[in-house]
């Protein structure tokens, strides 16, 4: 029997949050649901692909405010809205992604009967929303039907918030990319690629100091990160002052990822903190080798060292910079690590993924 299934996240422009929320609404769709998926941002700024058969509602309420007075204003005006638009898809089942929307869901949907299960993207424990966004999450996560963690250590840290309620540990899933290093007839076999929002958590600053120490003794080869986000000018200012203009370069938003990786002859993830990071599954996907930083939610459940990947401890440019070069020395390591890594569409199945997302989902309709 066909279930009504309401997605709700803030914006589909960009992220890995976006982009798996986009996936989820395409899978329960093509299985036979129906699906409404909400955003407070307008349709217009979609990036990611939603199936025609997905009931689309842009809100058209992702501006910014001028203070504070302001700020609790344009919140209240989202929840209205919200509730509104919860209220009109008549939900068997509210699902929210990424924590100010679930703060903003579980109180928009009070008193209208569905149950609301909410699922965190990042680590709450590294991510910390604010005083006074942080006071509603604890008052407002008790009130959900069941919660979703990405991986065990960070399920482990919404049980304290979500009180009685169920958490369940549900990764990230990846299919099979359409283009992976056997695909790519430009690969460039001295070139280091990165993905990912242009912001503090993904360490870009510490990925370029750790390219700036092994760039004297490798003059060939080139790092190249894709993603746009507020660092922007900062690590732009960066790659100048160290003189790496003509071996650095920031390529922006890219409409084909699974390509941009490929090309490279390795991915590096420099991230402080992490969720389950998309980017990285998508490089291991299609054949690239990887290194990244050892976090305990995200990198450190996808990586098997030695195996498939190379992880090194977090902040620690240095390591970070003897890994990048003992595989820019290393071509057979490369290879090896690279071949292994395509495992990871087993490991992570999309299959997988969503018949741990209908058990939710399941669970909290019977």
């Amino acid at each position: 029997m066909a279930r009504n299934l309401t997605l709700v996240i803030h914006a589909l422009h960009g992220g890995g949050a976006e982009r798996v929320a986009a996936t989820m609404a395409n899978l329960w769709v093509a299985q036979g649901d129906v699906v409404t998926l909400i955003t407070l941002d307008d349709v217009a700024t979609d990036v990611y692909p939603i199936d025609a058969q997905v009931a689309r509602v842009g809100l058209g309420l992702m501006r910014a405010s001028a203070n504070r007075l302001h700020a609790g204003w344009n919140n209240v005006r989202r929840i209205l809205a919200l509730r509104r638009a919860l209220r009109a898809s008549t939900a068997d089942c509210i699902i929210s992604v990424t924590d100010h929307m679930n703060v903003l869901v579980l109180l928009a949907s009070c008193g209208l009967g569905a149950p609301v299960v909410i699922a965190e993207h990042s680590d709450p424990r590294h991510q910390p929303m604010g005083e006074i966004w942080e006071r509603l999450r604890k008052w407002t996560y008790r009130r959900c039907t069941a919660a979703v963690a990405l991986t065990h250590p960070v399920a482990e840290h919404l049980r304290t918030l979500v009180g009685q309620r169920p958490v369940y540990v549900i990764p990230n899933g990846i299919r099979a990319p359409g283009v992976t290093v056997d695909d790519v007839s430009d690969r460039d076999e001295r070139t280091v690629v990165a993905m990912g929002r242009l912001s503090r958590e993904k360490g870009f600053d510490l990925l370029l100091d750790a390219f700036a120490r092994v760039a004297g003794q490798h003059p060939q080869w080139r790092l190249e990160i894709a993603g746009d986000g507020p660092e922007q000018v900062a690590l732009q200012q960066q790659i100048e002052q160290r003189g790496l203009g003509q071996r650095v370069r920031l390529v922006g938003w890219i409409q084909d990822p699974a390509r941009f990786v490929a090309r490279g002859a390795m991915f590096v993830m420099s991230s402080r903190y992490e969720g389950f990071p998309m980017s990285l599954l998508e490089a291991m996907a299609g054949g690239v080798p990887v290194i990244s930083f050892d976090c305990d939610s995200g990198p450190r459940a996808i990586i098997r060292p030695e195996v498939d990947g190379l992880l090194v401890p977090v902040g620690d440019t240095v390591a970070l910079a003897h890994a990048i070069d003992r595989l820019m020395s290393d071509s057979v390591t490369r290879h090896r690590l690279g071949e292994r890594a395509r495992e990871v569409v087993d490991r992570f199945s999309m299959e997988l993924f969503l018949q741990r997302w209908n058990d939710v989902i399941d669970a909290c309709l019977n």
